[in-house]
């Protein structure tokens, strides 16, 4: 089965007609993309793009042979015409399917935004899934192929080929990989790419970090054709100053990937409401599938997924929570939980033996140091010279031989502190100092390193 990629940008396009913005500036040439719109075998067509029977000619491919074309998404973008010869588009009801004669099977799948999604069956097996822009499967995940409620995604295990909007809805994809609908083997290419992402190499490296990819308009793909995606890179540490957008980053990797175990290193600060403002806004940018961690000891997490691991590492046990496997942020001295949640609360789905091997996204490691720094007595001079320093490289190589050693994607976060004033005082030098040896070492060991300036990741290592 063959699929020619009409267009794949947005249904306004990119760049937008009359829009000033940078990303619509630099759209050009590959990167300038028509409204999505697919050619199946030259037989069936979903979804209408300006001048259809042009941009096909320009993709060596003819209308003529089309014998049904399907609707997606209302349309907000430019008028579309409906070629002469072209039968008239319509739609097909949630959960039905629609055979064509040319031995293609069609079944509208359910989504959580007015629209639908099409299941497209080929004539040898292939099957592939298309979503309208900005839509997700509709109802949960269950685990075995489908999502909740009539009309979910295909039972018959993963799709060859996936098309959707990865840039603005990963969690689709997330839940597409949780459901079993999406795996290592799947095709994902992003579609109905719109200016929220500069285009370009921006572009590129975003899709490939979820494991997707774009192509320009007029590709031909065939399905269940392998093609390589760059896999995430098992331990990322991403580096940067305050405010500089690292933690957004570091979300944005995992962002397409279910059951991820978010580790607070944090906690709150009593009468301090810059920081319970600071600590909302990441809990409001997580996705709601993410189960929370609070806690500073970050050795057990890591060990969790090492086979013949300590039974004390979390999911050892399926009868306790996450949290209690990592021990609860108070036994372990964390400073405090977050507002709102408990130290042994575990979110959304998989909150059991699930743990054992679910992405870990720490933020942060300075809190982490300044935990641990507490602990030891580092800020008294007499006491770190006493054996405090000893105790801290004692915990920071612990930790170290642990990121070595772990089994789980790890995405990790770290300020950057060593390239401003120097600190006024011995303890601050001291933490500024410690901070440097330790994101040097864990940097050590991860595959990846990304630097984050003004919002923009720039890549290290890896």
């Amino acid at each position: 089965m063959d699929v020619t990629l009409l267009g794949t940008g947005a249904p306004q396009g990119l760049p937008r007609p009359g829009c000033p913005c940078a990303a619509c500036a630099t759209a050009v040439g590959d990167e300038a993309r028509a409204a999505t719109a697919l050619l199946v075998d030259g037989a069936l067509m979903i979804d209408l793009t300006p001048g259809p029977a042009f941009a096909a000619a320009r993709a060596g491919q003819s209308l003529t042979g089309v014998r049904q074309v399907l609707l997606s998404h209302p349309h907000d973008g430019p008028v579309m015409e409906v070629p002469a010869g072209l039968p008239q588009p319509g739609r097909v009801a949630d959960g039905r399917e629609l055979a064509l004669l040319d031995g293609h099977r069609v079944r509208a799948v359910a989504v959580d935004i007015p629209g639908t999604g099409y299941e497209i069956s080929g004539a040898t097996g292939e099957r592939l899934l298309y979503l309208p822009p900005g839509a997700a499967p509709a109802g949960p995940a269950n685990g075995n192929g489908r999502t909740a409620g009539g009309g979910g995604t295909g039972g018959a295990g993963p799709y060859d080929l996936v098309l959707l909007d990865v840039a603005a809805r990963p969690d689709a994809l997330a839940k597409l990989r949780a459901s079993g609908a999406v795996d290592a083997a799947t095709d994902v290419v992003a579609v109905h790419i719109d200016h929220d992402v500069p285009p370009g190499p921006e572009l590129h490296r975003r899709l490939a970090a979820a494991g997707a990819r774009a192509v320009p308009d007029g590709s031909t793909l065939v399905v269940g054709e392998f093609h390589a995606v760059p896999d995430l890179p098992r331990r990322t540490l991403v580096l940067g100053g305050a405010r500089s957008g690292k933690s957004v980053e570091a979300e944005r990797r995992l962002a397409a990937f279910p059951d991820v175990m978010y580790v607070a290193t944090g906690g709150t600060r009593d009468g301090d409401q810059d920081w319970a403002q600071r600590v909302s806004l990441h809990r409001e940018r997580r996705p709601g599938s993410w189960r929370t961690v609070e806690t500073c000891d970050l050795v057990p997490l890591l060990e969790a997924a090492r086979p013949g691991a300590d039974a004390a590492g979390p999911g050892a046990d399926a009868g306790r929570t996450d949290a209690e496997a990592a021990r609860p942020a108070a036994d372990a001295g964390a400073s405090g939980t977050e507002p709102g949640r408990t130290g042994t609360e575990a979110e959304g789905p998989g909150a059991g033996p699930a743990g054992e091997t679910s992405p870990l996204l720490i933020d942060c490691l300075a809190l982490w140091l300044t935990h641990v720094m507490d602990e030891v007595g580092a800020w008294d001079d007499a006491t770190w010279e006493a054996g405090g320093r000893r105790a801290l490289r004692e915990r920071t190589d612990a930790l170290v031989a642990a990121v070595r050693q772990t089994h789980r994607t790890v995405v990790a976060v770290s300020n950057e502190v060593g390239s401003g004033v120097v600190p006024a005082t011995p303890a601050g030098r001291r933490f500024r100092d410690e901070l440097g040896r330790l994101n040097a070492a864990f940097g050590a060991e991860c595959e990846q390193l990304l630097l984050v300036v003004a919002g923009q990741a720039l890549v290290l290592r890896g």
